[in-house]
């Protein structure tokens, strides 16, 4: 994309060197550099591209296309230094998060690009078809091709207007790793390394925004938990019957300070309240000791910055715990009225644990129930069918 500034073009060329080297790796060996091999030959794919399609001459196509102009003296082996790698991973998220494109289309791209989610996959998350989808993104990548839009980190003054796509977009990114719907892996470690390098990158660039240290923090105090969020069997074990002592309570403790870091900026946002919930739960030796009155006060200021149902739900367990399952019930009546999230599965399994606490077991086996066939992976599938056969 850097090279030629045609995202369409750069996928086509990656996908054709691919193919060759399932092709040619196993019968002449792997390259010494796999990843600059890539590159090249892909660089190379691209340009073949350009000629078989009788398209102008490079300079005056790549120039028609906002100015790439593809050169021959770069260093395969340069491109590929992990620094410069993070910087080319934000500047195709700030390309996708465009303000040329609707905020759906931004997300969507970003995910299919960036993080490679597959068109199923998002397709899943926007509850919509995969053929919708796959229009919508077919639709993104011309609009990018005809404006022109050019691959790079903006000045300072030009970020701002997409900072806020940005930063949605990679804790969708470390969302999609930390809970997958994927049936054959619940955690996708990669994501969330990606995000949280993301992450990283972005807070070089702006290391006086609040918003984005409250996001790395966020992120690294939620990864710092992921060694205790499976059993030996691969079932999900929630937070109050973790393992604490398998946490990284390294990366815990820098999580806090970026939110001390980014709280004495005083300009408060959702990331920063979130990575306070967090840092909550982490720093808590237990989950008796947990400070759920603190939370819950937290969620309420929550709400006010992210007034969605997904909010309320998180709200309704946080006020569950710190006054009793009655008072988490009455939130969860307000949104099963609402109607929104009725086909959420964790709508379901949230009010059955709060029934289940209240005593009232009949009424939580069948929300349980009905959330374990609504569960959109294999892990939380297994992990509602447990809890029924506690209750049962």
């Amino acid at each position: 994309m850097r090279r030629f500034g045609d995202l369409d073009l750069a996928e086509d060329a990656l996908h054709e060197a691919l193919i060759e080297a399932l092709v040619r790796w196993p019968r002449e060996g792997e390259p010494d550099n796999p990843a600059a091999w890539l590159v090249s030959v892909g660089r190379s794919k691209a340009i073949d591209h350009l000629r078989r399609a009788h398209r102008r001459p490079d300079k005056e196509a790549a120039a028609l296309r906002g100015g790439h102009v593809p050169t021959d003296d770069v260093d395969e082996l340069a491109i590929l230094d992990d620094h410069l790698v993070a910087d080319d991973q934000l500047a195709l998220i700030l390309l996708c998060c465009h303000p040329a494109l609707n905020h759906d289309a931004q997300v969507a791209l970003t995910l299919r690009t960036v993080a490679g989610l597959t068109t199923d996959e998002i397709a899943r998350g926007f509850m919509i078809d995969v053929a919708a989808m796959y229009q919508r993104l077919v639709r993104a990548k011309h609009k990018i091709r005809l404006a022109g839009i050019p691959f790079g980190v903006p000045e300072r003054e030009r970020l701002s207007e997409r900072l806020d796509a940005v930063m949605q977009v990679i804790y969708l990114v470390f969302s999609e790793g930390y809970a997958s719907a994927r049936d054959d892996e619940f955690i996708r470690h990669e994501l969330c390394g990606e995000a949280i390098r993301l992450g990283r990158t972005l807070s070089v660039l702006v290391p006086d925004e609040p918003e984005v240290l409250g996001l790395l923090a966020l992120m690294l105090l939620h990864d710092a938990r992921a060694p205790g969020r499976l059993g030996p069997d691969g079932v999900i074990v929630t937070l109050e019957h973790q393992d604490r002592s398998s946490w990284r309570h390294g990366q815990i403790a820098e999580g806090v300070v970026l939110i001390d870091r980014a709280l004495v900026l005083r300009r408060r946002g959702r990331y920063q309240i979130e990575a306070a919930i967090a840092a909550l739960h982490s720093g808590a030796p237990s989950a008796e000791v947990t400070d759920w009155a603190q939370i819950d006060a937290l969620y309420k200021t929550l709400r006010r910055y992210v007034p969605t149902p997904v909010v309320a739900l998180n709200a309704a367990v946080a006020r569950g715990m710190a006054r009793g399952a009655d008072a988490g019930l009455e939130m969860i009546e307000e949104l099963v009225a609402a109607g929104e999230l009725n086909r959420f599965h964790l709508l379901h399994a949230t009010r059955g644990e709060l029934l289940a606490r209240a005593g009232r077991i009949t009424e939580a086996i069948a929300e349980i129930t009905t959330a374990a066939t609504l569960a959109p992976s294999e892990a939380e599938r297994r992990f509602l069918e447990r809890r029924l056969g506690q209750l049962v």
